[in-house]
């Protein structure tokens, strides 16, 4: 019977190894989706930076210029966002603020498409071919989305789950959110 304790602490310890390979391996997955993420995300801040290009010197003369800078200014925002995002893919402040970004960005689009141009009112081409081009990266972006959101969300199960919880908070692995 002496060799009961020795069984149950090496079934202990090889279960304790388990749960943190566990651990590890999805918290590597949530950060492995956040690159895959993080493309889509870079593309959009360069589409948008190439629209900003693109029609620079014609949107001073419109009467969407203020809507041209919010979305100038929306875009930066983002962009900050990302970089932060992009250091701490796991810090749930961090992805807060990369939603808020999104969301702003997000909002200044629509108000510039809704803005009136030009004097007859008419949305340009070039706004319209941009909005394409914005929707076609937004939809190539969902994938990589939902599996960012979905590797969160088996993260956060993992780290809520008890006994692997005590092992999170003894290795400091903490819940996260998606986007």
């Amino acid at each position: 019977m002496t060799w009961l304790p020795w069984l149950l602490l090496a079934v202990s310890l090889f279960w304790c190894v388990g749960a943190y390979n566990r651990l590890v391996r999805l918290r590597f997955e949530v950060v492995r989706c956040f690159g895959a993420l993080d493309t889509f995300l870079v593309r959009w801040i360069a589409l948008l930076g190439d629209y900003q290009a693109a029609l620079g010197a014609v949107v001073a003369a419109t009467a969407a210029a203020d809507a041209h800078a919010a979305v100038q200014a929306a875009t930066t925002q983002f962009g900050a966002s990302l970089a932060v995002a992009r250091a701490r893919p796991l810090d749930g402040s961090a992805m807060a603020a990369l939603a808020t970004g999104a969301q702003v960005l997000d909002a200044a689009w629509r108000a510039l498409v809704a803005a009136p141009q030009g004097a007859d009112g008419e949305v340009p081409a070039d706004l319209t071919h941009w909005t394409r081009e914005r929707e076609s990266l937004r939809q190539q972006c969902v994938p990589a989305q939902s599996a960012f959101s979905e590797a969160v969300r088996q993260y956060n199960l993992a780290v809520g789950q008890f006994p692997a919880s005590v092992l999170a908070w003894l290795f400091g692995f903490r819940k996260t959110q998606g986007l």
